[in-house]
């Protein structure tokens, strides 16, 4: 591994630690995992605290298509749908609130993605539910495995399940229907390998599997538009790399002495990587001998509590890493390093999801909120709103800017934000950078 210098491994010395991880329960239940988050209050000097406690009201008038989506509305597929939609009210709709609520019947909601005007829910039902115009567009349903995670790529979306296996799914239209069209590792591709004794790594006490293929949850996955791959994190400590032209499994990389809970494809070719061994660490692509590898390349963080969530602000080399202690560490890019500017508090417990869009961040945690971060600069982050709704802890978050030409002229950018929830709920908001 090549030597770096001027890297700041570690953040500062007197950055908080010592708080309970969840290592050994990501292993087991996820619901059990959000109970055991740390209770301590932010009372620490020389912190980013909230500068608001805003938990916003919301009232939208008849129909959110009004604003910001189409008035087409399809019928689901599925004749006996377990959701249902509602409201937040009527009235005005503001500049920045609840619009409404997507509510199953039974089960939690584990990963979202959108794209478009799409939104993507996986749930522990193993279906996963395609969303236009908040009306149930069309669906499909995996034979095992609950959906841990959704990515978008172009026609495809790749899947992530609880059985190890990454499915893959293509829109046949015109009747609105998503088909399989493969899975990762290839039936072709696990066949060849599994053939040769060399390709089995040994995963537990007795048993050996080809190293192509996830044995354990498939917890997380990014896509590296840019150079045509997809990164996929698990249970089983490591990360896998896969080609989109030809669905090879290029690399697996032995990353954690845990289970990986995040992997984000960043800038300047870095790729980043949380655990529940409580570290997180920086990789990138470099030529081995005639080969290219994922080295790595820096350690961000090293810590008793789990890293639980990774977001990245590619534009503007900025990342954060959230614990399960609370906690989110953010480092900027600077000349040839990566330096550590700070600690966001600003939940009492795990901060288990982020996403970065804009100037802003959302962090969605275990204490059933989600809070919404303004980048000021000087790595301060101010809380412009606490978004408070849900009944459960929020377990995943999806953004994309607000497109519908319906500004008013002041040059703020507005997003839509989605929120999962294991209380059975996804909830719609309409955010501004400026509130």
């Amino acid at each position: 591994m090549k030597n770096k210098t001027n890297m700041p491994l570690f953040p500062p010395e007197n950055s908080p630690r010592g708080r309970a991880k969840l290592g050994d329960l990501f292993h087991k239940s996820e619901p059990n995992i959000l109970l055991t988050a740390d209770q301590q209050h932010d009372t620490d000097t020389g912190s980013h605290h909230r500068h608001s406690n805003v938990s916003p009201t919301i009232s939208p008038n008849s129909s959110p298509v009004n604003y910001f989506m189409s008035p087409v509305h399809n019928a689901s597929p599925f004749s006996k749908s377990p959701w249902n939609f509602s409201l937040a009210g009527d009235g005005p709709v503001p500049k920045t609130g609840l619009i409404g609520s997507l509510t199953r019947e039974e089960g939690h909601v584990y990963s979202l993605a959108s794209s478009g005007d799409l939104l993507y829910t996986g749930s522990d039902s193993r279906n996963i539910r395609v969303w236009k115009n908040l009306s149930e567009f069309s669906g499909f349903k995996s034979s095992s495995g609950l959906v841990k995670a959704i990515v978008v790529s172009g026609e495809k979306i790749f899947t992530g399940h609880q059985d190890g296996k990454i499915r893959v799914w293509k829109y046949s239209g015109p009747k609105k229907a998503y088909k399989r069209v493969g899975s990762l590792p290839t039936t072709r591709d696990f066949i060849v390998s599994s053939i040769n004794p060399g390709n089995y790594v040994d995963v537990r006490r007795h048993r050996n599997v080809p190293w192509i293929k996830h044995y354990d949850v498939v917890s997380c996955m990014s896509l590296d538009e840019e150079h045509g791959l997809l990164y996929s994190g698990s249970w089983d400590k490591t990360f896998k790399v896969w080609r989109l032209s030809d669905s090879k499994c290029m690399e697996s990389v032995n990353a954690h002495d845990d289970a990986v809970n995040s992997v984000v494809a960043g800038f300047d070719g870095f790729v980043f990587t949380g655990s529940a061994d409580g570290s997180m660490k920086v990789w990138r692509r470099e030529l081995v001998g005639k080969e290219t590898k994922h080295m790595m390349v820096y350690m961000l963080l090293n810590q008793e509590p789990a890293v639980t969530s990774v977001a990245v602000n590619a534009t503007d080399g900025v990342v954060y890493a959230g614990s399960s202690d609370g906690l989110v560490n953010f480092w900027e890019r600077r000349k040839h390093t990566l330096g550590h500017d700070g600690v966001i508090r600003g939940h009492k417990q795990a901060a288990l999801c982020l996403a970065a869009a804009g100037r802003l961040l959302f962090s969605g945690s275990a204490d059933k909120s989600v809070c919404v971060w303004r980048r000021e600069g000087g790595g301060i982050h101010s809380c412009l709103s606490v978004l408070t709704g849900h009944d459960g802890p929020i377990k995943c978050l999806a953004v994309h800017e607000k497109q519908d030409g319906d500004d008013d002229g002041g040059g703020d950018k507005e997003w839509v934000v989605y929120s999962g929830s294991l209380d059975k709920s996804v909830k719609l908001w309409r955010l501004s950078e400026k509130l």
